[in-house]
């Protein structure tokens, strides 16, 4: 069984790219899906990762099984529908960042239910990972959701969760008390200060870690973009800072963040150390297009870190 299971909606991603001969706009074919894209972060720094979700059988479907069998991203638990599609997105960017068209209504995996999460897989792990994205698909995904998030409380799997907040999937008002509710049964809380603005009006990283982790989680990673991260526990607070590279697309950034995070916590590192390989992967990520193919591995995280090769047996 994997140590660290994820749960959420898989995409197939395409991802516009910069003008070509003549002006021809090109896209780029890729994967995507928050919490696939952190099994998969989690898989490159050599975690055991598998996922849960339901995805349509046909050519997209197809294609994220090869990715996860490519991965190393174990897939055993992953339900094929024929009554409906895999989910696609469109990426594209400008001055005001990267900016997302969804076509996921009615998604396979929006249709998962709690009969059908697989409490062996979850219950065997040491994390459980999920996000506020897997329960906003749809009601019975939410539901599925926090019942995969009662499986692993009940049989103590270290719950890790992101806020993840897409307003274009449900209005604020819905996604508040769900996200608060997940949060409290969350042992790891993965948000942002422009997403914790939104949510609770609150904009320093500080501020936001407090209401947090009053709401229960031990562990809270507060992410600022460019600028890092600040990593809180209740008896310990730490800003990450940032890394200089040379950022083209921040599609996946957070995910790859999370999944390189909780991959170092299962290796044997505390909260703090997580974060900051977790930040210099996810700065190496911004540095390609898609949210998958420019996930760093190791050998470019510790580079990053100014550890190098030498390091990589202790990490």
């Amino acid at each position: 069984m994997p140590d660290i299971v994820c749960l959420g909606e898989p995409m197939i991603e395409f991802n516009r790219q910069p003008p070509g001969a003549h002006g021809r706009v090109h896209w780029l074919e890729g994967h995507g899906g928050d919490t696939s894209n952190c099994a998969i972060a989690a898989a490159r720094q050599g975690a055991s990762t598998g996922y849960i979700t339901a995805i349509g059988s046909d050519p997209f479907g197809d294609a994220l099984i090869r990715l996860w069998a490519a991965e190393k991203v174990d897939a055993s638990a992953v339900i094929r529908r024929k009554d409906a599609p895999t989910g696609i997105y469109f990426v594209t960017h400008s001055e005001r960042g990267h900016e997302f068209t969804f076509y996921r209504a009615g998604s396979a995996a929006s249709r998962l239910t709690k009969a059908e999460i697989p409490e062996d897989y979850i219950t065997a792990a040491s994390f459980f990972g999920t996000s506020a994205i897997s329960q906003a698909i749809g009601e019975s995904a939410n539901e599925a959701v926090l019942h995969a998030m009662a499986l692993a409380k009940k049989r103590g799997v270290a719950i890790a969760y992101d806020t993840n907040l897409r307003l274009r999937l449900w209005p604020l008002e819905k996604a508040r008390p769900a996200i608060e509710e997940a949060c409290r049964r969350a042992d790891i809380v993965f948000t942002s200060d422009e997403e914790a603005a939104t949510l609770w009006g609150h904009e320093v990283a500080e501020a936001v870690a407090d209401h947090v982790l009053g709401l229960g989680p031990a562990t809270v990673i507060v992410k600022t973009g460019g600028k890092g991260a600040l990593v809180a526990t209740r008896s310990k607070r730490e800003a990450v800072a940032g890394h200089a590279v040379k950022a083209v697309d921040a599609t996946g950034a957070g995910d790859t963040f999370a999944g390189a995070f909780l991959a170092r916590r299962l290796a044997g590192d505390d909260a703090f150390a997580a974060a900051r390989y977790a930040n210099a992967a996810a700065a190496l990520k911004t540095e390609g297009y898609g949210a998958v193919a420019p996930i760093p591995r190791p050998d470019a995280v510790l580079k990053l870190l100014g550890r190098g090769r030498d390091a990589a047996s202790h990490a």
